[in-house]
């Protein structure tokens, strides 16, 4: 069976990835503090989102806010200088304008650093359909490392980083599975 894939618009995560993200997966930037994961993340969220998919971030590093407008600049195809000095009503109308060009929907959740996990998540995803009739084609977590598990306690000193990271990622994994969409 041929596995439905979202791909990207850069050609090398395509190559690499055979395609694109593959639904119930969970896949991993890896990259140095300010490599740009966040930057890319956002870029590949614009991209889905553009192409007519549903979009689901989820942040515990940045603010709503500022995802938001990463997203926009990189939709809108100009620098977050520029998103800051356009004037609103300028802003206001080139968004609406690409709003009419794309069926895909994205909903931007804050949590505070370290203070939830994937049963939180699971949550939101199914209030989220419940209420707003949200499914997410795709979910951004910014970031894995940051996010507790729903398992293990990280924070008796017993438990080593790698045990503690290798649930987390089991259980955003997991939850891909339950979702049937890729993270």
């Amino acid at each position: 069976r041929k596995e439905e894939r979202i791909p990207f618009d850069i050609d090398i995560l395509n190559k690499i990835t055979k395609g694109g993200l593959p639904r119930k997966s969970m896949t991993v930037l890896l990259a140095t503090t300010g490599g740009g994961k966040s930057l890319l993340k956002c870029h590949m969220a614009a991209n889905h989102l553009m192409y007519g998919k549903n979009v689901l971030y989820i942040t515990m590093e940045m603010a709503e806010e500022e995802i938001g407008r990463r997203i926009d600049a990189n939709i809108m195809d100009i620098t977050m200088d520029e998103v800051n000095e356009i004037p609103r009503d300028v802003y206001e109308k080139r968004l609406s304008r690409y709003k009419t060009k794309t069926t895909g929907k994205l909903v931007i959740k804050e949590y505070p650093t370290g203070s939830v996990h994937s049963g939180h998540f699971r949550h939101l995803l199914n209030e989220l359909e419940m209420k707003k009739n949200f499914k997410p084609d795709v979910v951004y977590v910014d970031y894995l490392n940051i996010m507790g598990s729903a398992r293990i306690k990280g924070l008796g000193g017993s438990v080593n980083t790698y045990s503690l990271i290798k649930a987390i990622a089991e259980e955003l994994r997991g939850l891909a599975v339950e979702h049937d969409v890729p993270i």
